[in-house]
């Protein structure tokens, strides 16, 4: 006999309720990712051109450190497409180079142990380090721009945002914490494999975490349009002169900013709590002052703001040449991380406006090329300015001096930006590293960019629930009849207008 209730028709709420268990433990994995990930940022990436400096490789080489590895990284990623192709997966691809990035961590362990590290050796891992992580960027986009229902993806994305910055604050602090108690003369590098150990099992966590999420089928590919037509196409279109400014702009800045970790450290000897205060000062500073940026920017439109924002970062390098006081540099890292705040929020503003949505995975590519190579050759410049005025403190503020100027050249070419309108939205941005004169090296989630508000109530009520509920049995491709709009859909170029 056949029990009556095996024929029981489902309800509509059943329903509903079994196929959100897919997407609560997406969000909720999600959201442990990004914390993981913050913590590694904060407690381990950040403290690299320290440990150099406390391996005795010199200040100058601190400074390329911390723009040499960053531009082999963006060239390196030049290959994510084709392999992404080849695994067929933007989970595989992901979860690969997370994996490679906390195993960068075990020679930094080995090395901070014998207190010893070549120069070829440092920038070896540290560019590994950072190729993978800039070659998960445009996977990762298109990875959570098709598993987050539409409609939750701006609350949810800046929700994420805020937990990881948080936690790579909360890295950052500790980290200057172990430092200070663990640092001695006998064994100045004793200390940095704590931070290495917690940072590399910290990835080893959000690479976890990045496996329990589910990939919808068929996968959603991301753009592999050859490298130097999107960059010719992107070169010509409105955005050509506003990348011609940002480039120009990030060399000026970058004659100053690799160097300013050892200067503080060295020139300035200040003890690593001091060192801990002053950025994360302009850290904080950064994270608290962005939401009053992007109501100015809903107010007086992306374009003025980037004025406001470039004016306000132009002297911030020579403003370290004023005076060696502990409290005046205080005030001016606060400055720093608010000024940087809205050159940001205003540069990424106004990119949005200018790349149409389904060209973005690319373009972001080639801005970061762009923008590292502008980074590795300003750091070179001030490089040449130390050698030849052999690294004193007056040579570091001739560095910060020109720094300044050139940042005021650039000024001349943001004159000539045309005019361009942004309906302005709120991006929300990821934290790439932790640095001295900005506060933080952010990217933008543009996976989180509004869309179309169907489903609104329903999907919010989910992300409410998905932030206590983790655990789920329920096949991915359920979730269609909670939410059509996400059903997958293939691409008709295999492509993905998510970046």
């Amino acid at each position: 006999m056949i029990a009556a209730t095996s024929n029981r028709p489902v309800s509509p709420v059943e329903n509903v309720s079994s196929d959100r268990q897919p997407v609560r433990r997406d969000l909720a994995a999600s959201m442990g990712d990004g914390a993981s990930y913050g913590v590694m940022v904060g407690i381990g990436e950040t403290y690299v051109p320290a440990f150099v400096l406390a391996a005795g490789l010199g200040d100058v080489f601190a400074g390329l450190i911390a723009s040499v590895p960053v531009f082999l990284g963006s060239v390196l990623q030049l290959i994510s497409p084709a392999a992404i192709r080849i695994l067929k997966s933007n989970k595989l691809w992901v979860m690969l180079n997370a994996s490679i990035q906390a195993a960068c961590f075990i020679p930094l362990i080995v090395a901070a142990t014998y207190g010893a590290i070549s120069q070829w050796q440092a920038l070896f891992i540290t560019s590994v380090y950072w190729a993978t992580s800039l070659a998960t960027g445009p996977a990762w986009n298109t990875w959570m721009g098709a598993v987050v229902p539409k409609s939750v993806r701006p609350h949810f994305f800046a929700k994420r945002a805020r937990f990881s910055q948080a936690m790579t604050l909360a890295g950052f602090l500790a980290g200057g914490f172990i430092l200070q108690a663990g640092t001695s003369s006998a064994a100045p590098t004793r200390a940095y494999i704590l931070l290495f150990l917690i940072a590399g099992i910290s990835r080893v966590i959000s690479a976890f975490c990045l496996s329990r999420k589910s990939e919808p089928q068929p996968v959603r590919l991301v753009d592999d349009l050859p490298f130097m037509q999107r960059a010719m196409s992107f070169g010509r279109g409105r955005a050509g002169r506003l990348l011609l400014f940002v480039v120009c702009m990030q060399v000026g800045v970058c004659i100053s900013g690799p160097f300013f970790v050892p200067y503080m450290l060295k020139g300035l000897k200040l003890t690593y709590i001091e060192y801990v205060i002053l950025i994360g000062t302009s850290f904080v500073a950064k994270f608290l002052t962005l939401p009053y940026w992007g109501r100015l920017a809903k107010k007086v439109g992306a374009q003025q703001l980037l004025w406001i924002g470039a004016i306000c970062i132009t002297p911030l390098a020579a403003a370290w040449d004023v005076s060696f006081n502990y409290g005046w540099l205080v005030l001016v890292q606060i400055l720093a991380g608010t000024a940087w705040a809205a050159y940001e929020l205003a540069v990424t503003l106004l990119f949005l406006e200018a790349i149409p949505e389904h060209e973005r995975t690319g373009t972001l590519t080639i801005y970061n090329v762009a923008n590292n190579a502008a980074l590795l050759a300003g750091s070179l410049i001030g490089t040449f300015m130390l050698r030849s005025m052999d690294v004193t403190i007056e040579a570091y503020l001739w560095v910060f001096a020109v720094s300044t100027a050139a940042r005021g050249a650039s000024l001349l070419i943001l004159a000539t930006v045309p005019k361009m309108s942004s309906g302005v939205v709120e991006p929300t941005f990821r934290p790439l590293s932790v640095q001295p004169s900005m506060g933080s090296i952010d990217q933008p989630v543009l996976a989180g960019l509004p869309a179309d508000a169907e489903n609104q109530v329903a999907e919010n009520e989910l992300l409410l629930s998905a932030e206590h509920d983790a655990d789920s049995g329920i096949p991915l491709q359920n979730r269609s009849s909670v939410f059509p709009e996400e059903a997958p859909a293939k691409c008709p170029s295999e492509g993905s207008d998510h970046t």
